[in-house]
């Protein structure tokens, strides 16, 4: 490769126009994630730097940390599209991102993985963990250090964190209850599946639910509360073992993914178009299950945005002391079947 490399060279290297590479550079939307890999790949290869990250080299370097759960499928593939488009930003800043993801819910491995970013010179977190005092207890500590967190998708809200990024869990839970009151005229049982009650995002999606439950009088001891952690195979023998000795379930809340283990269940049992399904989420599997009448309900949220965001956030906290309210990204609740799914 002669001289200098340019856009022009990404471009052809990557097989887009200038003005995609633009868009990827400049982080603007209606780019396909295909393509947009496709040309930061062809960026790294030929060494091409732009002329903002250029400018930017003589700021001292800046390295945030980031904590996953141990959560697999949808969640794990769209927030991780998120701290990559972030990541290809946060370069013109001269920025590092360390990830550290969990193996499993204990709050000490969630210390643990903390503790180390921190080791490696983390200045702030972002941290979707558990929900435990001694985890609170660690963000409040780098609080009182001047070190930021930003929490994301469950919120650690007695924590002192700089602010949550997220959808409204508690209203969509309660839209949720309102969806499957209607489809089930008001009658029960219905069961409510929960992911993992020690995340503060899953319990307030279920408390939501049933306030809102309760609210319109429909009695509590006609809703069954499993937990089912974002498993397919405990989904699946979680809703037929409930099924088989509840016969009159009328609904299923699925507060949690594994959608398609729910209603594997269902249409196993024969009960498909007879037990009601309102869900969260949306991805090609739950449009396939909304087209085919197995859900009736899904209420989405933007898996990437979260993220994408609380890198983003810490950068402005950090680099420019700038920061909105504590809650970001808080947008409205849509509601998506059969009759608009095809718009989505």
């Amino acid at each position: 490769m002669r001289g200098r490399p340019t856009i022009q060279m990404v471009a052809d290297l990557a097989g887009v126009s200038r003005g995609t590479v633009d868009r990827v550079l400049n982080n603007r939307p209606h780019v396909n994630e295909a393509v947009r890999e496709r040309v930061l790949d062809a960026m790294r290869e030929i060494g091409y730097v732009p002329p903002a990250r250029a400018s930017h080299t003589a700021r001292p370097p800046l390295v945030l940390g980031i904590l996953l759960p141990n959560w697999e499928g949808q969640f794990q593939a769209e927030v991780e599209q998120g701290i990559r488009r972030a990541c290809a930003q946060l370069e013109d800043s001269n920025v590092q991102v360390l990830r550290r993801r969990c193996g499993t819910d204990l709050p000490q491995e969630a210390l643990e993985l903390l503790e180390s970013m921190r080791a490696e010179g983390a200045a702030g977190f972002a941290v979707c963990t558990v929900s435990d005092p001694a985890v609170e207890g660690w963000i409040a500590a780098r609080a009182e250090e001047g070190i930021p967190c930003v929490t994301f998708n469950s919120d650690l809200p007695e924590s002192r964190r700089l602010c949550f990024v997220g959808q409204d869990i508690y209203a969509a839970g309660r839209v949720a209850a309102g969806l499957l009151y209607k489809c089930v005229s008001g009658q029960g049982p219905i069961l409510a599946t929960a992911g993992n009650l020690k995340f503060d995002g899953h319990r307030r999606r279920l408390d939501g639910f049933r306030d809102r439950l309760a609210e319109l009088g429909f009695p509590a001891d006609q809703i069954l509360v499993r937990e089912t952690f974002n498993d397919y195979e405990t989904t699946f023998r979680t809703v037929q073992e409930t099924l088989g000795g509840t016969p009159g379930l009328r609904g299923i809340y699925m507060a949690n993914l594994s959608v398609s283990g729910c209603c594997a269940a269902v249409e196993r049992a024969g009960k498909k178009g007879l037990v009601h399904v309102v869900c969260h989420d949306i991805n090609e599997s739950i449009r396939q299950l909304i087209r085919s009448g197995s859900v009736d309900f899904t209420i989405p949220q933007d898996l990437q945005q979260q993220g994408y965001t609380p890198l983003l956030l810490l950068r402005d906290h950090l680099r420019r002391q700038q920061l909105g309210d504590g809650v970001w990204f808080r947008s409205r609740i849509d509601i998506l079947c059969a009759e608009n799914i095809q718009d989505n």
